[in-house]
């Protein structure tokens, strides 16, 4: 059994993860982590899972395309706290293979195993220059295949 998945019960298998700690600014004054930074974390998540298939802003410059969010989704199941180790998993569970894009999130405690936070972002492939919806180039389509299924998702 993998680092990544020793004690976890991922949702899917084989996230991409993302490794972080709670740090003091992150703290809210409920002493917990701000719902914000779950946000910041899901977009940090995608953005290096992004850059590790090759596809970074240099890659997106090139071809004059790229993928921003249209929607956001979280789900809060329970809290961090300073100090805490949290990984955030994310798969690709939808691609149109034209415009639309989906990932899922999946946060947890990798010292207890607990899920902190399930999300969803929409996508949509953009024109960079012009910043309107256009077809995926097929790059795109090739480089963001769906990692997981998710009934509805494709």
């Amino acid at each position: 059994m993998s680092e990544a998945t020793s004690g976890i019960a991922w949702d899917h298998p084989d996230p991409f993860i993302y490794k972080t700690v709670v740090e003091k600014q992150h703290i809210d004054d409920f002493q917990h982590t701000n719902n914000v930074v779950y946000l910041t974390w899901m977009a940090k998540t995608a953005w290096e899972h992004s850059k590790a298939l090759g596809l970074d802003f240099a890659a997106y410059a090139k071809i004059n395309r790229g993928m921003v969010v249209r929607r956001h989704e979280l789900e809060y199941l329970a809290a961090s706290r300073e100090g805490e180790p949290v990984w955030i998993g994310t798969w690709i569970t939808g691609n149109d293979g034209r415009i639309r894009l989906r990932r899922r999130f999946q946060m947890v405690n990798p010292q207890t195993g607990e899920t902190l936070l399930r999300g969803l972002s929409d996508f949509v492939c953009i024109n960079i220059e012009t910043g309107r919806a256009t077809r995926m180039p097929p790059e795109f389509v090739s480089t963001y295949r769906l990692t997981a299924h998710v009934p509805g998702d494709a």
